[in-house]
């Protein structure tokens, strides 16, 4: 006889509810590359080995930003809430499969933190002459901004 409460049926579905937006360390968990060559791109772990590394693959339609299947450190992963359905040790047809299922590309260009790393990227690719221009917009942005804030303080 188990008391209520204790590991019965209900309790393991909120323990499952409980973990669905946590980013654990799991197999099918699509992460970020934080250091190193692969620098900013999208793997998923196929299959974890202890509690420092994992075997990670990045599929990318775009050859020369998919990452080979390697070993990796976590401190060098940042784990994100995507996460694929796949076996521990899935091939690399398994892993493209549920890799397109799971729609890991839209979900990723669809957050904010992709969306972040854009805008960071675009801003270091920027010329002289963009910067010029950002500039100048920033400053005629706050002169209307200063404007409206002096007439709304007046009344």
């Amino acid at each position: 006889p188990t008391r209520p409460g204790l590991w019965d049926a209900s309790c393991l579905h909120e323990i499952e509810e409980m973990s669905e937006g946590r980013r654990l360390v799991e197999t099918g968990r699509v992460c970020l590359c934080n250091f190193g060559v692969n620098l900013g791109r999208l793997v998923v772990i196929v299959n974890v080995i202890d509690g420092r590394r994992v075997l990670v693959e990045g599929p990318n339609a775009d050859k020369t930003k998919a990452v080979k299947r390697q070993i990796m450190p976590l401190a060098r992963l940042s784990l994100t809430t995507i996460k694929c359905d796949i076996a521990p040790g899935a091939r690399v047809n398994n892993l493209l499969k549920a890799y397109k299922a799971a729609d890991v590309v839209g979900k990723w260009n669809a957050s904010s933190w992709a969306k972040g790393y854009a805008k960071k990227e675009a801003k270091a690719n920027m010329g002289d002459f963009d910067r010029f221009k950002m500039m100048v917009a920033r400053k005629t942005r706050a002169r209307v901004v200063n404007k409206a804030m002096k007439k709304m303080s007046k009344k």
